[in-house]
């Protein structure tokens, strides 16, 4: 009995130290779960005393009782005599309160065995109510942690000896993710469970996209410059509004960087996810017009009360207002609250040169980062590096130029052009102009 006894102690121990658990709250436990079997055998009524020591392995259970002249229950009473032959020197007296250590042997064996499982389950549920408090308090917070197995539908982070979850839907899309790399994420969700708390972490999240803001931008992190809203299509592009509380301040500017260079790592991060920072308005109509950015808009015209606006643009701007699989308008309707409906001014031309000037054709572009499908990261990302901001970039330069700034073989240089050209809808060049 005594072995088993001390078996609960070592487990506490060892337990205290794994899952790094104080030790105060491991004897808290221990004395409570002992003190419950103590009035089990002994009677609900009955007044315990335990005293335990987790780093010694050593514990003292005690069973006050009552000194009496004769003993009627001896659950909860002991003789003047008893005590008196235990301390012969002692200074007691009938209706004295005396603290009697219970032997090993006089607890019940099964009772020992029942306090080990509810010390083993109150240590668990201890510990579920500190991870759920702990990563409660962090939602919205960045965490750095290791991935230790990725799953078809989530992949399982290693984040200070806690188990996170990061499920597909909040991962970037087209991201690989390997075991043994770091990733980040923001905590965006703590659920309860009878398993234990699942803390559920995301990169898709704006508040992801947020965050990095938050880390990169000093402006934005000092309150100088505000987040005003964000729309995601995670690993595509996204929409940032900001504002500045400084008129002196360019919120804008401030985002974006020297060359780009403050709102290129965020890109980096976000697996090369295109991002249009831009400046928010009070004034709806505006908003609305600044949000369709890259495109120009000739005016906009909204229904407050349904939420709804209708916005002008040139026949050349309006791919340019939908964008790729119209991913523009749908995340600046996402943006500013409202259903934006677009509304073309002119005559469409049957084909891009007929009927429209070469300067007007070149009004129309695309974003680089918008093939990265067909370009993929790493090609994409020197790309952009080397100042290929868009397609109107690439069909711009010369061949040799590209082939000097990119590396390229020719014939691959050519291939690419020639997809750019086919998504601008741009007649062929004669290319040995450019040899």
């Amino acid at each position: 009995m005594h072995a088993e006894k001390n078996d609960i102690i070592s487990a506490a121990a060892e337990i205290a130290k794994e899952k790094g658990i104080d030790k105060e709250v491991v004897s808290e436990i221990l004395e409570e779960v002992f003190a419950g079997i103590v009035k089990k055998q002994y009677g609900d009524d009955v007044e315990t005393d335990i005293v335990t020591n987790v780093d010694r392995g050593e514990i003292e259970i005690f069973v006050i009782r009552q000194i009496v002249e004769h003993v009627e229950n001896p659950a909860k009473e002991i003789s003047l005599e008893a005590v008196k032959q235990r301390e012969p020197d002692g200074d007691f007296e009938v209706g004295d309160q005396y603290p009697v250590e219970i032997s090993p042997e006089e607890l019940n064996r099964r009772l020992v065995v029942f306090a080990r499982q509810t010390f083993l389950q109150r240590l668990h549920e201890y510990e579920k109510n500190v991870i759920y408090d702990e990563y409660n308090k962090m939602i919205g917070e960045i965490v750095v942690g290791e991935i230790y197995q990725v799953k078809r539908d989530f992949i399982l982070v290693n984040h200070n000896r806690r188990e996170l979850f990061l499920p597909r839907s909040e991962q970037i899309s087209n991201e690989h993710y390997r075991k043994n790399s770091t990733v980040r994420a923001v905590v965006k969700e703590v659920r309860k469970g009878t398993s234990g708390p699942q803390v559920i972490i995301s990169r898709a999240d704006p508040m992801f996209l947020k965050k990095l803001f938050e880390m990169e931008i000093p402006e934005i992190f000092d309150g100088v410059v505000e987040i005003k809203a964000i729309a995601r299509d995670p690993g595509k592009r996204a929409k940032v509004a900001v504002l500045s509380t400084d008129s002196r301040i360019d919120a804008v500017g401030a985002c974006v960087g020297m060359k780009g260079v403050r709102i290129h790592s965020i890109v980096r991060e976000l697996n090369n996810e295109n991002i249009d920072v831009l400046l928010y308005s009070e004034e709806p109509g505006l908003f609305v017009e600044r949000a369709l950015t890259p495109a120009k808009v000739t005016k906009v015209e909204v229904d407050l009360e349904n939420r709804k606006a209708q916005v002008w643009v040139d026949n050349n701007q309006e791919s340019i207002a939908i964008g790729k699989e119209g991913i523009n308008v749908k995340l600046a309707s996402r943006l500013t609250g409202f259903d934006i409906d677009l509304m073309r001014e002119g005559v469409v031309p049957e084909a891009k040169g007929e009927g429209q000037t070469r300067e007007q054709a070149e009004m129309y572009d695309i974003d680089l980062s918008e093939f990265k499908e067909e370009l993929g990261e790493t090609l994409l990302t020197t790309f952009l590096d080397a100042g290929y901001l868009t397609a109107r970039n690439v069909l711009d330069a010369t061949e040799e130029e590209i082939e000097s700034d990119i590396k390229l073989p020719m014939e691959e240089i050519r291939k690419i052009r020639e997809m750019m050209r086919k998504e601008l809808e741009e007649e062929p060049e004669n290319e040995s102009q450019d040899e």
